[in-house]
């Protein structure tokens, strides 16, 4: 069991206001559910406002879930959530390669954020694993 905190509760709580594209979902780890708010806005703010209650418990699952390290996931998010079209993201996790691609593309025009909203958790889990 991981003892440490990898997620933030106060970020989680940041990412739900915009939780109707699912960001806090994808935050904690959720992508099924996060893909469903991404596409029905929070089916319909309905669930966006059932999350609120629900945000305490997603975080304590993915702090047991994702190991933290010298990647720090909510710096990752932040980075992927408002400067994700730019690969700073990417950059910032030694990803130069794909950070250069998705500065020239624009997030690899968007399918590359949306494939890293899926996907960052474990990209960082990896990266944390190894030791940075």
């Amino acid at each position: 069991m991981n003892d440490s905190k990898s997620h933030s509760l106060l970020l989680g709580y940041v990412l739900w206001i915009f939780g109707f594209m699912g960001a806090h979902r994808f935050y904690y780890g959720r992508q099924i559910s996060g893909t469903i708010w991404f596409f029905t806005l929070g089916l319909f703010f309905v669930g966006w406002i059932v999350d609120l209650f629900l945000i305490p418990g997603m975080d304590r699952d993915a702090d047991i879930r994702y190991r933290s390290g010298p990647k720090d996931y909510s710096v990752a998010w932040l980075l992927l959530t408002f400067l994700g079209v730019f690969g700073i993201h990417r950059f910032y996790l030694g990803k130069w390669v794909t950070g250069l691609i998705y500065l020239c593309t624009v997030g690899l025009f968007g399918i590359g954020i949306l494939y890293d909203y899926w996907t960052l958790n474990g990209q960082v889990d990896e990266i944390n694993a190894h030791g940075g």
